[in-house]
């Protein structure tokens, strides 16, 4: 399972290096594939190659969003440049790959779903916000989802299952009883982090999971974060 790559091909590639996939290897990516890193396109295009899956993330929301309402001649999402590039850059091939991603996929033998920013505790899958599971940061002590930072929903999570989520870009990976975030800040100069895990295991504790996980550095900060990076 590998976090947010945002367009970052290169740290892609040294990554993929590292882990030394084989043909029995199932890879799995957190979402945010695409946006403000310098090669989404080559992102995109490496993924099929590999036949990997991922879940969809905000950033290809959002460029699904903008592109239905050109079709529709409506007013857009905001839009950053980067997504107005790829507006303009994507090709069929690419809009069907965002379209086919799905909101969860689920890892039964792991006991794992992954999902993009995280679930609310408490409330069944099927009654979730989808912009929320793809957007949520934190949650309030009485509960309320937020995007925006503050408590991190993933120390609440109780499970099951195991939640392994991206999205919350941090210099660190997060380690919660049952829920685990990938996304380390790889656009923003940080890494590129992937969680590997042999065939049929479980997700081993906190305190053991720092095994599990293989990162590399980002070669450039490709993108300002604003707030000062946790």
């Amino acid at each position: 399972m590998i976090g947010d790559v945002q367009g970052c091909l290169a740290e892609l590639d040294s990554l993929l290096d590292r882990l030394a996939l084989t043909s029995d290897d199932a890879l799995i990516f957190v979402g945010d594939l695409v946006a403000r890193g310098p090669n989404s396109l080559g992102v995109l295009r490496r993924v099929r190659e590999l036949g990997a899956r991922s879940v969809i993330g905000n950033h290809e929301e959002r460029l699904l969003a903008a592109r239905l309402a050109k079709q529709r001649a409506e007013a857009p999402p905001k839009l950053e440049p980067s997504h107005e590039e790829l507006l303009t850059q994507l090709e069929e091939e690419d809009w069907a790959q965002l379209e086919s991603l799905p909101l969860r996929i689920t890892l039964d033998d792991h006991g794992i779903w992954i999902v993009h920013g995280g679930l609310v505790p408490g409330i069944p899958f099927d009654k979730q916000d989808p912009w929320m599971v793809t957007h949520i940061r934190s949650i309030s002590e009485d509960g309320e989802p937020s995007s925006k930072r503050g408590p991190l929903w993933g120390a609440r999570w109780q499970g099951p299952p195991h939640v392994v989520f991206g999205h919350n870009a941090r210099k660190d990976p997060q380690l919660h009883p049952h829920a685990t975030g990938i996304d380390t800040a790889c656009v923003y100069g940080e890494h590129l982090t992937a969680l590997v895990l042999p065939e049929g295991t479980e997700m081993p504790p906190p305190k053991d999971r720092p095994d599990a996980l293989v990162s590399v550095r980002a070669q450039h900060a490709y993108a300002d974060y604003g707030p000062t990076l946790e």
